[in-house]
Order: C-alpha cells, then sequence, then structure tokens
C-alpha cells in the first residue's frame, strides 16, 4: 500500500499498482526486457504446435513441397507431388526442409510427417518479429513502454495464428520489421528531439546496416518483392516530406545492394535455368499479378475489409490502436509519428484497395501500430472520457467471450454435442482478464489495461490452439484418415482418395498418394494387387459404385470418417476401402 491525501489532508491509503511494478522491474535492463518477451512469446506460440493438425490449404502445400526437396535432394525446384509449385521463392522451403534435417540427424520418429518441424521457422520468426519490434520501439519510445509495446504485438492473434502454421508470413513479419526498425532509426537519429532513450545503435552501426539489408535479401527469398514495397512506401513518403533522400545515404545502399544481390542472385539464377522461366510466368504473372487483378483463390473483400477484421487479428490491442488515431493525426507533423504514419498507411490503403483479401497480408504492419498505440498512451491520448472510448474498449472481453461461445457451439453441432471442457477454465479465465482491462481502462488506467489485454491473451491462445483444438476432431478428417493405414491387415499400403484431395491428406500419406479422377480409375487402383487402401468422399460414392459390373459390387467398407472440411464450410463423409493380398 502506498500513503496519499484525501481532499481535507487527512492520510489514506491507495493500492499499489502492481502491474506498473512488474512493468517497472521488467524493464530495468534490456536483458531482463528481451527475457521477459522470450517468455511470453514461448507462452503464447508454444501450445498447440505438435497437436495442431495440418491446416489445409496452404501450410501442407508448404511442408509437402520441402518434404519433396529432401526426398529428392532438389533444392532449386519447388514441387507439390508431380507439380511444379512456382508461386513464392524458395527461402521458406528450405528453412521447413532444414529443420526437418535437424530433427532427423536428432531421431525424431517420422520427422518428415510430423508437422510441427515444418512450423519451427514461422515459430522463430514470430518471436524474432517481437524481439525485433522492442528494437523499433526503442527509437521511439523509454524502454518501458518500448516493452510494453512488443507485448502489444507479440499478443495480437493473427501473429499467434501465424507461428502455428507453416509458411511465409511470421518469417516475413521478421524480416519487414528488421529492415523497418533499421529505417526508422536512420530517419530519427540525425533530428532535434528524438524521443528515445538507453543505449542503441546508430543509423551507421554495423547492426543497423545488417539489419536492414539482410532483412531485405532473406525477405525476397521468402516472399519475393513484399519487403522492398514495405520498405519503399515509406522511404519514398519521408523523402517527400523532406524533399530529399539524403537521410538514406547511412544506410550505405550500394554496399547494401551488393550484399543483397550476392545472397539471392543465385537461386534466381537457377530457378529461371531450371524453369526456362516458368517460375516468373507463374509467381508474377499468375500469383502476384493475379491476385492485384482479380480475387485469388475466392479470397475476395472489399475495401474497408482489413479495417474491420483488424479489430479480431490485432486484439487485445486493436481498439486501442484505433483510439490513437486522431493523435497520429494530430502530431503528424512529428519525425516520430510521421515515420509510423508513412511505414503504416500507403501499404494499407494499397492491400484495401487490392480485391484479393487475407487477413496475414497486413501482419508486418502490426508493430508499428503498437508502437503508436502506446506512443499515443505516453501523451495522455488513450483517455476513456473521449466520446465512444469505453464502448470501443469493450472489444477487448468481446471477442473472448465470443471465441469462447464459437468453440462451444461449434463442439456442440460439429462433434455430437461435444464441449472444449478441459479448455472452458483457460477460457472463462481469458475472459475474466478481458473484463478487468476494460474496468481498468474505464476508471483511467489505460497502461494497466493494456497489461491485462496482454495477459488476456497469454491465456486465450494457448486455451484455443493448445487445448480446444484437441476436443475438435471434427475438424481433424486427413489425420483420421492418415490413422486408418494402421487399420489395413497388410503393412505399408497403397493409397489413394477419389474425392477427399486436401493437401493436408498428401502430408501425411506421402508423396505417392494417388489421386483417381473418377470411380472406374478408383476401381482400377483396388485390383491393382498388393496391399491397398481407397478413401471415397460421399460425393463420389455413386460413381465408385456404378463402376463395378452387376453381381460383384466393391468390398465391404474398411471404416467411415464424418468431418467439418473448414476450407470448404461443409461436411465430410468419407469411406474407406481396403484389399489385403
Amino acid at each position: 500500500m502506498t500513503t496519499s491525501l484525501s481532499a481535507d489532508g487527512a492520510p489514506r491509503l491507495a493500492p499499489v499498482d502492481r502491474i506498473g511494478r512488474g512493468l517497472d522491474a521488467l524493464s530495468l535492463t534490456h536483458g531482463r526486457a528481451v527475457a521477459a518477451l522470450l517468455a511470453l512469446c514461448l507462452i503464447l506460440f508454444l501450445p498447440g504446435q505438435i497437436s495442431l493438425q495440418p491446416m489445409d490449404r496452404d501450410e501442407p502445400r508448404f511442408a509437402q513441397a520441402s518434404k519433396q526437396m529432401l526426398e529428392s535432394g532438389d533444392l532449386v525446384d519447388i514441387r507439390f507431388q508431380g507439380e511444379a509449385r512456382h508461386k513464392k521463392p524458395v527461402g521458406i522451403y528450405w528453412a521447413q526442409a532444414a529443420a526437418v534435417a535437424a530433427g532427423e540427424a536428432l531421431g525424431v520418429p517420422g520427422a518428415r510427417t510430423q508437422i510441427a518441424l515444418y512450423r519451427i521457422p514461422s515459430l522463430i520468426g514470430a518471436i524474432a518479429s517481437v524481439l525485433l519490434a522492442y528494437w523499433a520501439a526503442l527509437a521511439f519510445l523509454p524502454r518501458r513502454p518500448a516493452l510494453l509495446a512488443a507485448a502489444l504485438y507479440g499478443a495480437c492473434l493473427m501473429l499467434s495464428a501465424e507461428a502455428h502454421l507453416a509458411k511465409t508470413d511470421a518469417l516475413l513479419a521478421a524480416c519487414a520489421t528488421a529492415s523497418l526498425a533499421a529505417l526508422a532509426r536512420t530517419w530519427l537519429a540525425p533530428r532535434d528531439g528524438r524521443p528515445t532513450s538507453g543505449p542503441t545503435s546508430g543509423p551507421t552501426s554495423g547492426p543497423t546496416f545488417a539489419a536492414f539489408w539482410l532483412g531485405m535479401a532473406v525477405g525476397i527469398l521468402v516472399k519475393g518483392p513484399m519487403v522492398p514495397l514495405f520498405v519503399a512506401l515509406p522511404a519514398l513518403g519521408l523523402s517527400l516530406r523532406a524533399r530529399s533522400a539524403r537521410w538514406l545515404l547511412p544506410l550505405r545502399p550500394w554496399p547494401g545492394l551488393a550484399l543483397t544481390l550476392l545472397l539471392v542472385a543465385p537461386w534466381f539464377a537457377a530457378i529461371t535455368w531450371k524453369s526456362g522461366g516458368a517460375f516468373y510466368a507463374e509467381a508474377v504473372g499468375h500469383d502476384m499479378l493475379g491476385k492485384v487483378g482479380g480475387a485469388a483463390e475466392r479470397h475476395w473483400g472489399p475495401p474497408g475489409a482489413y479495417a474491420l477484421v483488424f479489430f479480431a487479428t490485432f486484439w487485445p490491442g486493436a481498439a486501442f490502436a484505433a483510439m490513437s488515431l486522431p493523435f497520429a493525426w494530430r502530431a503528424r507533423r512529428e519525425p516520430a509519428v510521421a515515420f509510423l504514419i508513412a511505414a503504416v498507411l500507403p501499404a494499407w490503403l494499397i492491400f484495401e484497395a487490392v480485391p484479393t483479401k487475407l487477413p496475414h497480408y497486413v501482419l508486418p504492419l502490426m508493430p508499428w501500430l503498437a508502437i503508436l498505440t502506446v506512443l499515443a498512451l505516453s501523451r495522455g491520448a488513450l483517455d476513456p472520457r473521449l466520446r465512444g472510448a469505453r464502448l470501443t474498449a469493450l472489444l477487448v472481453p468481446a471477442i473472448p467471450v465470443a471465441l469462447s461461445l464459437g468453440l462451444c457451439l461449434a463442439g456442440w453441432r460439429l462433434d455430437a454435442h461435444t464441449i472444449p471442457w478441459p479448455a472452458l477454465p483457460l477460457l472463462a479465465a481469458a475472459c475474466a482478464v478481458a473484463i478487468l482491462a476494460w474496468l481498468a481502462f474505464a476508471q483511467g488506467s489505460a497502461e494497466r489495461a493494456l497489461a491485462l489485454g496482454v495477459l488476456a491473451s497469454a491465456l486465450l491462445g494457448p486455451a484455443v490452439l493448445g487445448v480446444a483444438q484437441r476436443s475438435l476432431p471434427a475438424l481433424k478428417v486427413s489425420p483420421r484418415l492418415a490413422a486408418l493405414r494402421d487399420r489395413v491387415p497388410c503393412p505399408n499400403p497403397e493409397v489413394a482418395s477419389l474425392g477427399y484431395r486436401e493437401p493436408s491428406l498428401v502430408f501425411l500419406i506421402g508423396t505417392g498418394l494417388a489421386l483417381p479422377p473418377d470411380g472406374a480409375a478408383a476401381r482400377s487402383f483396388l485390383e491393382g494387387g498388393g496391399c491397398r487402401l481407397l478413401f471415397v468422399e460421399s460425393r463420389d460414392r455413386d460413381d465408385f459404385n456404378a463402376a463395378w459390373p452387376v453381381g460383384r459390387g466393391a468390398p465391404a467398407p474398411l471404416a467411415e470418417v464424418e468431418g467439418f472440411n473448414l476450407n470448404t464450410g461443409r461436411r465430410v463423409f468419407v469411406t474407406a476401402y481396403a484389399v489385403a493380398p
């Protein structure tokens, strides 16, 4: 307890702000701050890495292509079964293949079908992006609020989701944060009134140069032009504002470009030689321009879609980030705020204009929104007395409450009236802490509200990804089908699937999974001799049955699997047939 004076001058006792004291203790040194962020990341990102099934469709496509690199020994070409996969550069595949090779060397059983090994680069990328966000925040804020900003970014739901998926986006976020952090330090260092404290590296230092150009090079190998786009937009905007681009010279452009070219050119030259230009036709002409010109793979959304889903994807910080926007407009002429606006606004508008909408596209912009939010907090701009502030802050408890109810409803409807009971204590705790966060904000303690929001996320993420998903077998169709191989009365059956073609099944069964086009081809597969296992989805069952002659129907089913396909949004019924020699 601490002592203060009441209105009549009499002493009174006020409760100690334990959260504030905790932030003070954790930010006492940079080492403590980094350790605290690392611990938070492990709490948020580790649960569910092993138990969460391969999530269709992108994740198993990446993982299967990486697996085939190991199987073939070809580290240049990228293939999914027999088809070339020329959508993204090779960086993520190399990283995943290296992680799986390390797992094999350490004796992990069945390493090549353990999806958790393929997720290691995403896990590392997510952690690195949080630590880099802290380094970036130190250019704008003292150590304690910089720690809070990085924690707020680390706690956002989108980053937690991407840390659990063997895709490019978590690693891309780390690369973009590294390059933009170096750009921020270069912009802010020579300007008067730079709001930084503590030992930081100057813009011409080795760490700043390395962060900028290595982030650029690795980002190009991971996702092509995205990191250069994230960097070029603020660099151009700030140069126009300063009426000069000379502030970029401390980044040593010519040595940096030479280093980037040295790192990325060998693979691009190799894939050009090997594919004869087909990689560029697919990656640029079909994948990238297809998303710009239309809604690729049915992922369409109207302008404003990212702003709408942002309140869920950037939870728990989204409501407070929205409140910080008026402050950003008022302070737009300050160098620090000008950089944050330049880092977010142009890229955000481009993504809103492009017809293809996927929530993770704006993930690399979220560290800068977290920094803006805490900068607004430090200026007193997150005030519950402002019109609509308390109502907006209700989103903090609304998201975990809605998610908890949604999980219970999904289990009840999809899994024969099942409730994810093991997850309910954690879900309830997350909802309770989120309500406390709203109360703290309503009572005038915005910093306490942000810290409690981070704590709520540290409960909600493990509850959903680590516990609740285990209680929803209806969502695990491919793992349940792959497990049926153990029920076939002969070893190592050849496997085919008619109708059900999800990439997760290819990843779990193996590259040799056959995908017959119709019932006649499926019958021919079963009659091919030896030990065989066939899956037939309900939509193709009549075609399969009609392929057999009168009087000699299909063999008796081995098992039936019923579930829900998240990708198509519909129930699936798959029948398994087995033939033993």
